[in-house]
């Protein structure tokens, strides 16, 4: 038994006790709710581990649900996969842009619903598995990536980010200049059971660019090689 919390959101009774079946079945303790406003208020009263997301819901939106709990700790670094009948890749791209850490479309399979849980709790639990390296601390430049605590520091400042956004940042600087292409990326923050989209690298990337970069749009650590990926960019810019 895993034990691990799951919210459900879905107005859709029939979804949420298929969902529920097979997660309990799974071992997981699951909590469902029918609309945007008992969602937050459930998050706010018992922190699950992982939050079950339907975009079209009642009062308030999937969106600013998701909107909500990416704003600050302890909510930000909550997993949610968003489960929905939007199947347009734009929708997809803003969800993840959000800060979701997976997007299924109805109608689904439940049984690669459960492994999709599975595969984000484990990202959620495990640390990335960067360079062999004695310390457990990852110091690059004028940032510290502490990798048992899933903490980032850019000199004082901790920085918000998704589980995601700090799996794919470990993984750079576990190998700094190595070039990573997405795919590479995807299956090291994903895992192999993921099957998604490479351009979803490219919006993760994104957020995390808008949190750890002084200048988004001229990023000094997270740089793209076009045609190929992105890398960790080490050198230090001493002020002239």
């Amino acid at each position: 038994m895993s034990g691990e919390r799951i919210l459900v959101v879905d107005d859709e009774p029939k979804i949420s006790r298929i969902v529920a079946a097979y997660l309990e079945k799974d071992g997981y303790r699951v909590n469902v709710v029918a609309d945007g406003g008992a969602a937050l208020a459930a998050v706010q009263n018992d922190l699950p581990d992982l939050v079950i997301l339907d975009l079209m819901l009642p009062e308030i939106s999937g969106w600013d649900v998701c909107r909500a709990l990416r704003r600050g700790p302890p909510t930000a670094s909550v997993p949610i996969i968003m489960l929905t009948a939007r199947d347009e890749i734009a929708d997809r791209i803003v969800g993840l842009e959000l800060g979701a850490d997976d997007y299924i479309v109805k109608p689904f399979e439940p049984k690669e619903l459960v492994a999709r849980v599975h595969a984000v709790l484990r990202r959620a639990g495990q640390a990335p598995r960067p360079a062999a390296s004695a310390s457990r601390t990852l110091q690059r430049r004028d940032l510290a990536i502490d990798l048992d605590r899933h903490e980032v520091r850019r000199a004082d400042q901790i920085l918000d980010l998704t589980r995601t956004e700090f799996d794919i940042l470990a993984t750079l600087a576990g190998q700094p200049g190595r070039v990573f292409s997405r795919l590479q990326l995807l299956d090291a923050v994903q895992g192999e059971a993921f099957e998604g989209y490479e351009r979803t690298i490219d919006s993760h990337v994104k957020n995390l660019r808008r949190k750890l970069e002084p200048e988004p749009r001229r990023p000094r650590y997270v740089v793209t090689v076009f045609g190929v990926g992105y890398k960790l960019d080490d050198h230090d810019e001493r002020a002239s």
